[in-house]
Formats: C-alpha cells, structure tokens, sequence
C-alpha cells in the first residue's frame, strides 16, 4: 500500500452512499403540514438550506423547540425517514467505487453521523457492507455531528493518508479533523454553490471520485 496516495477511502453515509435526498424532504414536509408550517418546495431549495447543527436547521424551517424539543421531534423525523426510505438505493458510482477501490486495496470506512445500529442495518441492505472494514455511526438518532468520532479515528490511526467523500460541509469540517483530504458530491443534500465555499473538489458523479485516487 506504500504506492497508493491514500491508505484509506472514509464515507459519509446519507446522501454519498445512500441517496435519501427526497426521503428526507417527505419525512420533514409531512412533520411541517402537522404543524401549519411552510413546507419546502423543491430539492433546491432543500439542498441551499440544508444545513449542520441539525438543530438550526430545524429552527430555520420554523419548528419551535419551546413547543416541541429537538428530542422530541428527532424519533418523530427517523420513523417517517424509515418509511420513506425503504425504496431508496445507492446513489449511482457508489458500487463501481467500492470495488475498485476494493481491487487497489484502499481500507474503506463509513463515518456517519447516523445511529450506528440504522447505518449498519442500511448498509447490509445496500449490498456494500462487504466493501467496509469498519462502519462508525453514532449511539443515537439525533445526528448532532460526527467530529468526535472523526478525533477518535485520527488519534487511532495518525499515519493513514485518508480521503473522506462527503456531500455536505460537515463532512469537509470531518475531513478537517481526520487530518484526511476530501471531495465532495453535489448529487446529495446541499447544493453545488455551497460545497464550493470549502477548499477541496466538488464532483457531480461518485465514479468521479476515481481520479483522485
């Protein structure tokens, strides 16, 4: 593996592996009509506000955490995203991506900032689990942020030369943290003009990942 540029592939999940783009935007609009509130029209207009902490993003819809906590809500969103999930697949290169990394023997990781039990069930699901030699999630459905988890990996793992493949800024900040370099996808949750803000690649095909490594 000496000759490779990275030792390692490390994935987001929602969004770069699984493409639950328009789950998301039904399971939130179905909780926002419950609410009297403005829903979100299009997937552009979802992909320009959507946005880390989760929280405020939340907020920014109008949701009122006096009336109904974050904690509250958060179990009300995953039931709704499972459901609407359940015809969701992979986004399209993911698959050609995994096995030829798989051929370089680049060591594949998911980090994700979904509960670890879900991403695991998703993942064997998929088809891809097979790809990964270890999947990192979180121990609970709010989905705050994934940083932590980046720390621990990088103080584990400081001689990996890593790229993370995310879709969304959090996952450059992630990238930041695992001393790792990134690309990010413009086919998952925020817009090309957003990702364009961070300092690394914006590809608009997973498959395009490929040329870098």
């Amino acid at each position: 593996m000496d000759n490779l540029k990275y030792t390692h592939l490390i994935w987001d999940f929602n969004g770069t592996i699984f493409d639950d783009v328009e789950a998301g935007i039904k399971s939130v609009n179905k909780m926002l009509r419950e609410r009297d509130i403005k829903v979100i029209p299009s997937i552009e207009t979802y992909r320009d506000i959507f946005d880390f902490p989760i929280e405020d993003y939340y907020r920014g819809l109008g949701f009122d955490f006096d009336k109904e906590p974050y904690e509250v809500l958060a179990p009300i969103w995953v039931d709704l995203y499972n459901q609407n999930a359940e015809e969701a697949g992979l986004c399209r290169g993911v698959l050609e991506t995994m096995q030829e990394a798989d051929k370089m023997g680049i060591c594949q990781i998911v980090l994700s900032a979904c509960e670890i039990n879900m991403l695991e069930g998703y993942l064997e699901k998929l088809g891809v689990r097979k790809y990964l030699s270890s999947v990192m999630g979180l121990d609970n459905i709010h989905a705050r942020s994934k940083l932590e988890l980046a720390r621990v990996w990088h103080e584990k793992n400081p001689q990996a030369r890593a790229l993370m493949i995310g879709d969304t800024t959090h996952d450059y900040d992630t990238a930041q943290t695992l001393g790792a370099d990134c690309v990010l996808y413009a086919g998952g949750h925020q817009s090309h003009a957003k990702l364009e803000a961070c300092a690394c690649p914006v590809v608009d095909s997973i498959s395009d990942v490929l040329k870098y490594l």
